[in-house]
């Protein structure tokens, strides 16, 4: 019978299914993997580069592969890899198309920390780059013939800034460019950058695939030709989850469509709530039909998560944004997203972006919306902001 996204989640990736059995798949611990011939042996490495079966524990085990097919069907992908961290999955990525003497294009909208790995990786290896603007008017204009691979995020960290994806794809891909999409705030759910004509969606299963703040891990999923391209690289450089992890993200997986539907309801509206203070200048939410490109959202998203963020206006400091932040009793300081409780930061949006200039603006400060009762929520905002001297 016919299945919708929903059900598949969570009676998918379950592993061989016996008669009789637990609901979550077992854990299995392994490094050496016995064989009961040299000919059984030497027919698993063959196989182990086109199926996924067990050969060494590096190349995971049953858990990781029931993980690996359950966010495979999800994103629509060829095939999967685990990782033990997001950035672990997009330096490998980035690694595995870059070579000397070649480009890369990041959208000027990518998580933070990739910035670094530019810096640290490309630059010493004497491959250029470049960030194109969030809005992608300078995209085509920043290619070049020696260009390897597009990196983008949509929506994008900070801002959630939505770029046309399959515009983008159609263009990098007439000249034989490679597009990768860190998915993280889609999470497989609400956004699916392969459907949409990427090559590899990245993302960090740290946070709303797992969902409780207590995992840490990356996925790349990759199209067919993708999937030849990165190749082994990723066994050559030790990529490997922890089967107790993978379980655990396994199992937040199969409350994602719920929890991800909360999130965004309670998100929808305290950005609401939020745009009537008289503190804040701007709400950054992509559902928000005042949203820059909401009309790309409503296209390409099925809904949104816990993310949002604040400009408060302009004559409010750093030192006035801090206050506020302190002041708060629900939220917590943190980093990361994505697990059942609210979270608040300040969002250095000047130092995240270079293709443009966000000096003028006031102070940001990010929230990410858990799971608690919104009401209770918007009470802790409202004597925090309170604090606020006008």
């Amino acid at each position: 019978m016919s299945q919708t996204r929903k059900t598949r989640i969570i009676h998918g990736g379950r592993g061989k299914v016996c008669d009789i059995g637990p609901v979550n798949p077992p854990v299995m611990r392994a490094s050496t993997i016995i064989f009961d011939s040299i000919t059984t042996w030497r027919d698993a490495r063959k196989r182990r580069e086109t199926e996924r079966l067990l050969s060494y524990g590096a190349r995971g085990t049953e858990t990781a592969f029931a993980l690996e097919e359950l966010i495979t069907e999800l994103e629509g992908g060829y095939r999967a890899q685990l990782f033990p961290t997001g950035l672990a999955a997009i330096a490998v990525t980035v690694m595995s198309y870059a070579h000397a003497g070649g480009h890369v294009l990041f959208a000027d909208s990518i998580y933070e920390p990739v910035r670094k790995i530019a810096k640290s990786f490309l630059t010493p290896n004497n491959i250029s780059y470049d960030f194109f603007k969030t809005d992608g008017s300078d995209f085509e204009a920043k290619l070049r013939q020696e260009t390897q691979l597009i990196f983008a995020e949509s929506p994008g960290s900070l801002l959630y800034e939505m770029l046309d994806l399959p515009k983008l794809c159609c263009i990098a891909h007439a000249r034989n460019i490679p597009v990768a999409v860190d998915n993280t705030w889609g999470s497989a759910w609400l956004y699916n950058p392969l459907e949409l004509g990427a090559d590899v969606s990245i993302i960090a299963a740290t946070k709303y695939l797992s969902g409780h703040s207590d995992v840490m891990m990356g996925i790349m999923v990759a199209s067919e030709s993708a999937w030849q391209k990165i190749g082994a690289l990723p066994e050559a450089m030790g990529q490997v989850s922890s089967p107790d992890d993978v379980s655990l993200v396994l199992r937040g997986m199969r409350t994602l469509a719920t929890r991800l539907a909360a999130h965004g309801q309670s998100a929808m509206t305290v950005a609401r709530w939020l745009q009537e203070r008289k503190e804040v200048k701007k709400v950054y939410f992509p559902g928000l039909e005042e949203h820059p490109r909401h009309d790309l959202f409503k296209r390409d998203c099925k809904g949104t998560n816990g993310l949002l963020t604040i400009e408060l206006k302009s004559h409010y400091t750093l030192e006035d944004a801090e206050t506020f932040i302190d002041a708060l009793e629900l939220f917590g300081i943190g980093a990361s997203w994505g697990g059942f409780e609210s979270l608040v930061l300040p969002a250095n949006v000047q130092g995240a972006r270079s293709a443009t200039d966000w000096s003028q603006h006031g102070q940001f400060i990010r929230l990410h919306i858990g799971l608690e009762d919104v009401n209770d929520l918007l009470t802790d905002l409202e004597q925090g902001l309170n604090k606020l001297s006008d």
